[in-house]
């Protein structure tokens, strides 16, 4: 479903038609990009090794300010923030990323912090998401996060360039570069997605860090959050483009192992 989103208020418009015997619904749908997250193909793609897409940065940043991803052959951690896209590479450098570079797996939305809170005192990750629970409404909302501050320490991983034959996810984040960052000053950007959403997007918190330098960051672990503000975004829509190559036509995407991987690769 597609709500529509105008003015102060975030939800569907309906509206009946009657045409003789026959009632049909018809969605009012806002095309905008306002409360849309447009994602390149699916989490359950990405665990079964499909790493090369279609969709360019420069497409990508068409729609959308802020989110994360990957990059084409899974080199390294996309951050989208402030309509600037970050390329964080397994060697610990970070660099804005080529408007040509392709990607197979991103999403990005036009983020508006609808719901903000302060944080004054050390916060871990647990705790952390449960405050954003808390505040986003029901557990099948969807939400990008945006959370500014100090962090006492920051756990982050960044996949490395990869090869043909791919191998699954599961085996590259086996073998994934860790970093550890302490008395750091910088931004995560993620989202929260509904269970509903399994195979399509990463359930649960999907968290990407980069610090103010844009010198470090990575794919987050763990944390703690010494201060900061918080601010929620709400999110009505999703705009998916799917694949169109041999690979995703032909790959095995049953989703019965894939909460199991999704525990062993993003942590």
């Amino acid at each position: 479903m597609s709500p529509s989103a105008t003015g102060g208020h975030i939800g569907p418009a309906v509206r009946t038609v009657l045409d003789g015997a026959m009632t049909s619904t018809e969605l009012q749908v806002d095309h905008r990009d306002d409360y849309s997250v447009y994602q390149t193909s699916t989490f359950a793609a990405l665990l079964a090794g499909i790493y090369d897409g279609d969709v360019t940065v420069e497409q990508l940043l068409r729609h959308g300010d802020f989110g994360l991803g990957t990059f084409n052959h899974l080199d390294g951690e996309m951050v989208v923030l402030d309509g600037v896209c970050h390329h964080l590479r397994s060697d610990g450098t970070v660099t804005p990323a080529d408007g040509a570079a392709h990607t197979p797996f991103a999403a990005v939305t036009r983020f508006h912090d609808r719901i903000a809170f302060d944080v004054t005192g050390p916060m871990t990750l647990d705790a952390l998401e449960a405050r954003i629970d808390a505040a986003s409404g029901g557990e099948n909302a969807s939400v990008a996060v945006r959370v500014d501050g100090t962090f006492t320490a920051v756990r982050t991983r960044t996949v490395s360039e990869q090869h043909q034959p791919y191998v699954p996810f599961v085996e590259v984040t086996a073998h994934q570069t860790e970093s550890s960052l302490t008395a750091t000053t910088g931004t995560v950007v993620g989202f929260r997605t509904p269970k509903f959403e399994a195979g399509i997007s990463v359930v649960g918190y999907h968290l990407h860090y980069v610090d103010d330098a844009r010198a470090r960051g990575g794919h987050v672990l763990d944390l703690v959050l010494s201060e900061g503000r918080v601010s929620i975004s709400p999110i009505t829509q999703l705009h998916l483009i799917l694949p169109e190559s041999a690979d995703f036509l032909s790959a095995d995407l049953h989703l019965d192992r894939l909460e199991q991987e999704q525990r062993q690769t993003e942590g």
